[in-house]
């Protein structure tokens, strides 16, 4: 987005920063932009670096100039400036006990708005010129104020449902005392909330979401009926613990097929979550594709059922995600692996699937609009 923001506007380009994970590309990225490397999912000192200098390019705008923010998947980690208050440290421990405790996109980013300075309609704030902003979502529902914390645009929740947040994830207890503070200054009014709906000094700031899921799901049915199967399209989001959804997914998927002319791809799109009770290995995707090994099994019919991140990366792992099919039972008994159950217990995913060879790796796809799943039968 950058390279080809910076080939249209060309010399109108003053300054500009672009803001990546680290060993991502940059070579196509010309001068003025510099270039940040941030962490993803947990903030680094390099995220801190990065927001802090894409508020100095913003503050340093002229009132008569436009803020031009192009954001994707991932941002809200990648470019990252503690409150007063906190310390980046602050940020990442709760980052990772939300994450770890299921916690979906948007109570994630709930909370994260309100431990930013740059997050929640902030970035947009600190400017006097005007802002445009356009972006590829990788949160169901496009929901712009949730789509990288929504720094451009304003916020509606609010202090109490970040606390909230909290309790609902792990209970305040777990999370740093100096996050608990905050939130509870916030809920009494002694902290400013962020910009809402209405506020002047995002008069100025219009936003839109040029890509989505959706358009993941459109090209992977176009190359479905390339290849010879008739295509159905689940145009309802694959959202709740992945544990759970796979199984009860593939069970509406093989009622919804009944009818259909074989061979059959459906695809599907979503962001499902995982809640970390064991010491493995893996991500939503993985452990999306092991939940459905049993129930795939059983159905009677050769059948394929891979998940994968858009982004080419599943979790703290280096695959975008994992595939089964009606024999990985049966080949993880012969490998002496055991019941999928016990892996999933362990949330131990990326093991089992290493073992049979089943992760799919892409490496970083340096996009990210949510996850894809893809469930082949014959």
């Amino acid at each position: 987005m950058a390279a080809t923001a910076a080939r249209l506007l060309g010399e109108r380009i003053r300054a500009g920063i672009v803001i990546g994970a680290a060993g991502g590309p940059t070579a196509n990225v010309p001068a003025p932009l510099e270039t940040r490397a941030g962490g993803h999912p947990v903030p680094t000192a390099g995220s801190e670096r990065a927001g802090t200098r894409a508020l100095a390019i913003a503050g340093a705008l002229a009132a008569d100039e436009v803020l031009l923010v192009l954001l994707s998947g991932g941002a809200s980690a990648l470019m990252a400036v503690p409150a007063d208050g906190l310390t980046l440290d602050d940020k990442r421990r709760t980052t990772e006990q939300l994450l770890r405790s299921g916690a979906d996109i948007h109570a994630l980013n709930a909370v994260r708005k309100h431990l930013s300075a740059i997050k929640g309609g902030w970035l947009a704030a600190r400017t006097s010129g005007s802002s445009r902003t356009f972006a590829v979502s990788d949160v169901v529902g496009d929901d712009l104020s949730v789509i990288a914390s929504g720094p451009t645009v304003p916020d509606a929740s609010t202090f109490a449902e970040a606390r909230d947040v909290l309790r609902r994830f792990g209970g305040v207890d777990v999370y740093p005392a100096a996050v608990v503070a905050r939130l509870e200054k916030g809920e009494r009014g002694e902290v400013p909330e962020t910009p809402k709906p209405g506020d002047a000094r995002l008069s100025r700031a219009d936003a839109a979401v040029i890509g989505g899921r959706r358009d993941a799901m459109e090209g992977a049915a176009r190359e479905a009926e390339a290849r010879g199967f008739h295509v159905i399209r689940v145009d309802d989001p694959v959202i709740g613990e992945a544990r759970i959804t796979a199984p009860s997914h593939l069970r509406a998927v093989a009622a919804r097929v009944a009818g259909a002319g074989r061979p059959v791809c459906v695809v599907s799109t979503g962001e499902t979550t995982v809640r970390v009770t064991g010491r493995g290995k893996g991500g939503r995707n993985q452990e999306f594709a092991l939940a459905a090994a049993a129930p795939l099994a059983s159905l009677g019919v050769p059948a394929v059922v891979a998940s994968v991140g858009t982004d080419g990366i599943d979790g703290p792992t280096d695959a975008a995600g994992a595939l089964v099919d009606s024999s990985t039972i049966a080949r993880a008994h012969t490998a002496g692996l055991g019941a999928p159950d016990r892996y999933l217990a362990d949330n131990d995913a990326y093991a089992f699937f290493e073992a049979l060879g089943d992760l799919i790796h892409t490496g970083p796809t340096d996009t990210n609009v949510g996850d894809l799943q893809v469930i082949l039968l014959a």
